[in-house]
């Protein structure tokens, strides 16, 4: 699934193409997405201007001006830039099209993406009202993460990955953020202390940037706006490298599941 890197490099190359482009034309072939597409999109968005496009959590935000696109990439979907008159293939569900003859493409071959229209602010959306602080921001630092860890019996990997208490944060990027930091994935959160907080926020933000500078990272289905794949993959320190041998001390780097998914770590480095 794209996390808050793909999500961020998908906004910043959609970002030249759209912003103060008018809308011409709403095509869609398949409104059978997660939340099925409004069908009086057809006439709600044409004419409208794009003031911009940004994002919180996982979730694109357009501002057409008289509302706003709730964008949603799910589990296998991508947002190109395309000329309108490009060929379709079989799982492009949606076309914004822009009057510049270019439009803003969906493509989403398992379908659990969300392209949601609303006239209020977008930030209330019961999709996005619950979500927390963002890792990029000031709000989020090593004394934030103390105070908010205080009394968690939770493993801290888990509760990086609480879409409550921090956005964006998934399993990839929680397993490198946690290796770098030297924190072992299964520590409660309570447990982890000031100095550690301090390191691993650090871990947080160094990890993300990183992916986003890289374009992100291409497992499966994941492609930029221009229709490229990210490869941090390349740069991974454990994620699925379990048996591989720590690239700092020759360890193997172990697997074990957490809540249902795939933890990596080096029992070595990570105490």
């Amino acid at each position: 699934m794209p996390e808050l890197p793909e999500v961020e490099t998908t906004c910043r190359g959609l970002e030249p193409h759209l912003r103060g482009q008018r809308i011409h034309a709403v095509i869609v072939r398949d409104a059978r997405l997660r939340v099925p597409i409004l069908a009086e999109l057809a006439h709600i968005l044409p004419g409208l201007e794009i003031r911009g496009i940004g994002r919180r959590g996982k979730y694109l935000l357009m501002d057409c001006g008289r509302g706003w696109l709730i964008l949603h990439l799910g589990m296998s979907g991508s947002l190109r830039i395309l000329p309108s008159d490009a060929l379709a293939e079989k799982h492009d569900h949606f076309d914004l099209v822009l009057e510049s003859g270019f439009c803003m493409r969906l493509r989403d071959p398992r379908r659990f993406g969300a392209v949601i229209w609303t006239e209020t602010d977008p930030l209330r959306h019961p999709l996005l009202a619950h979500l927390g602080v963002e890792p990029l921001t000031n709000d989020f630092d090593g004394a934030w993460l103390y105070r908010h860890t205080r009394g968690k019996k939770g493993s801290i990997k888990q509760t990086l990955m609480d879409s409550h208490l921090l956005v964006g944060v998934g399993n990839i990027y929680a397993n490198e953020a946690l290796f770098r930091a030297a924190i072992r994935p299964t520590t409660p959160a309570g447990r982890v202390g000031a100095s550690r907080c301090d390191r691993l926020a650090r871990a947080v933000k160094d990890v993300l940037q990183q992916v986003i500078a890289a374009g992100g990272s291409s497992l499966r289905d994941f492609v930029d706006s221009n229709g490229k794949p990210g490869y941090f993959q390349q740069q991974y320190f454990v994620y699925g490298r379990a048996g591989e041998p720590c690239r700092q001390c020759g360890v193997p780097i172990r697997l074990l599941r957490q809540g249902q998914r795939s933890t990596f770590y080096c029992p070595d480095c990570q105490r």
